[in-house]
């Protein structure tokens, strides 16, 4: 427990520090947010107008005056109002950060469902002409961009068979089928790329596992091989598999932008984009702080694998 808490408390310090530099960055970026704001179509705002909304959104208060009322703010949950149409953020987030998070979890299944078997059987297969097929696959699906599998698979799927709908978003609760339709191309897009990484860690892991001494002497006691392989093998390789997975869920909460935008599905990431062409800094950071907290959440839970898969982390 006292483990537990640690690694708790270690992760509220951590997005403490993040949203303190993420506050502090936006008075680095070069000119005035409102000026740049009410400027943006070649219009000359007056200086009555710009201190009116500096005043409006608190920004002529000291640094430190400003910084402990942003802090207090996001300890109630209140993540500010855009500066572009004075909606709350926190409204916009909360619909759509579930749309991404869809996106990003049916992205990881596939990939666990692709990836994670395919790199154990390559490894019990080393050389064979499974490994080497594999091992060729999954290298040129790392290598392609996802924007181009993700227009590949418009132009096959649904211009040419007529299979898919091109792209969109619809609700779940309004049409499942449709919702799920245009769900699968992203999703496969996305996972496409993360199978091949979790096929070439897990099959690097394995190998490294598979000629230690406990597993020759697992074999020897005559336990069975799938025995062997799952709870002796797999356990031990999972580690790393763990660690580079998370990493790569991590960081498609923020990277997902080309495949929302190719197949105009209206995510967090686009919100993100939106807000950095209009310079709505509020919400610009209020993004950056979902997406960070979550990042540090996810590697938290991975801390938390860690204990439960190998006690040895928890001394």
């Amino acid at each position: 427990m006292a483990w537990f808490l640690q690694r708790v408390a270690l992760s509220i310090v951590l997005l403490w520090v993040v949203t303190t530099l993420v506050f502090l960055s936006i008075y680095m970026v070069p000119g005035d947010p409102v000026e740049l704001l009410l400027s943006q179509d070649g219009a000359a705002p007056d200086r009555a107008t710009i201190e009116l909304i500096r005043e409006d959104l608190g920004l002529n208060k000291p640094i430190h005056v400003q910084y402990v009322e942003k802090m207090s703010a996001l300890a109630r949950g209140d993540l500010g109002r855009s500066m572009v149409d004075d909606r709350p953020i926190g409204r916009e987030i909360a619909l759509r950060l579930p749309r991404t998070l869809e996106l990003i979890g049916a992205a990881a299944l596939i990939s666990l469902l692709i990836g994670l078997p395919a790199g154990v059987v390559a490894a019990l297969k080393q050389g064979r002409a499974f490994d080497r097929f594999a091992s060729l696959v999954t290298g040129f699906a790392q290598g392609v961009p996802v924007f181009v599998v993700g227009t590949l698979m418009i132009l096959v799927l649904s211009q040419l068979l007529k299979l898919m709908p091109a792209g969109g978003f619809v609700a779940y609760a309004s049409d499942p089928i449709g919702h799920l339709k245009l769900l699968f191309m992203p999703a496969v897009a996305i996972g496409i790329g993360l199978s091949a990484i979790l096929f070439r860690i897990t099959r690097a892991s394995m190998k490294d596992v598979l000629p230690l001494d406990f597993v020759r002497t697992a074999h020897a006691k005559g336990l069975p091989e799938r025995y062997v392989i799952v709870r002796h093998v797999l356990r031990n390789a999972l580690m790393p598999v763990i660690t580079v997975f998370a990493l790569q869920l991590g960081g498609l909460l923020g990277g997902t932008v080309l495949v929302e935008y190719v197949f105009n599905w209206p995510g967090l990431s686009g919100m993100l984009v939106s807000a950095v062409s209009a310079r709505d800094y509020p919400t610009v950071t209020a993004v950056i702080l979902v997406i960070s907290a979550l990042f540090i959440g996810l590697n938290l839970v991975v801390d938390i694998l860690y204990g439960l898969a190998d006690p040895r982390v928890r001394k």
